[in-house]
């Protein structure tokens, strides 16, 4: 109980202060409209089909970004951690995408890709791309070299040493790094919805923004913060099973 209650103390705390101001009067419901007036607005958005639609298009975005930029960047990964004349070439080019807005870049990409999803895609992809990317090149360098060692004297040829040495060794920061790029990725998603997108969470943020619907923007938020609790919950509970040797 104590585990399952510890991460949800600060949030009911807030809530429930965030109503108690509003009730009082402190807070003024205009900016900041009650919890209590979420839940009815939330209802109604669903059962009009708005709230659906905009969560589906967010979803089908994510998803397509991220199996288009996880498995090049797997790959890629892999023959950086593995072959040195690789990462000695790609280092630099990998890390200027990590550490550059990807924002900044969704001019180039409308440019040369056109108006559509393809220039969205391209960003959410490159988020997290380059995360997994670099995940997955220090796990494979970081593996202890004795392993793959002992495995070889004791008769394991290659396929059987990625097997049993390589794949576990790597997994759990595997997992890791796709735990970041899935949240570098929803970032990404939820930014290019913001501009010149007619359908997703972003976008009815930004059209709640533009007609002052306070209910509606506080609802785009809090489901972009749900979606990210839950991813992370989610892949969190994947690496206990996966990879139980982690475990602390």
């Amino acid at each position: 109980m104590k585990r399952w209650m510890a991460p949800l103390a600060i949030p009911l705390v807030v809530l429930v202060s965030w109503q108690m101001l509003s009730t009082a009067g402190v807070l003024d419901p205009l900016f900041f409209p009650p919890p209590a007036r979420l839940l009815p607005a939330a209802a109604r958005l669903w059962a009009s089909g708005e709230l659906p639609m905009h969560l589906r298009a967010t979803l089908l975005r994510l998803s397509l970004g991220l199996i288009l930029g996880v498995l090049p960047g797997l790959a890629l990964g892999l023959a950086m951690g593995r072959i040195a004349l690789v990462r000695r070439a790609l280092d630099p080019v990998i890390s200027a995408l990590y550490t550059t807005p990807k924002i900044s870049v969704l001019p180039l990409l409308i440019l040369v890709l056109g108006v559509g999803e393809a220039p969205r895609l391209g960003l959410i992809a490159a988020a997290a791309f380059t995360t997994m990317t670099i995940q997955t090149a220090d796990a494979v360098r970081a593996i202890d070299p004795n392993y793959s060692e002992v495995a070889r004297s004791c008769g394991a040829g290659t396929w059987l040493t990625w097997r049993r040495v390589y794949f576990p060794a790597v997994l759990p920061q595997l997992l890791t790094g796709f735990r970041l790029a899935f949240g570098r990725a929803l970032l990404a998603t939820i930014t290019v919805e913001l501009f010149n997108c007619q359908r997703g969470i972003g976008s009815m943020i930004v059209m709640a923004w533009q007609t002052f619907a306070t209910d509606k923007l506080y609802l785009g938020v809090i489901l972009t913060a749900l979606l990210g609790i839950a991813s992370h919950t989610a892949l969190k509970l994947a690496e206990r099973y996966a990879a139980p040797w982690r475990r602390a």
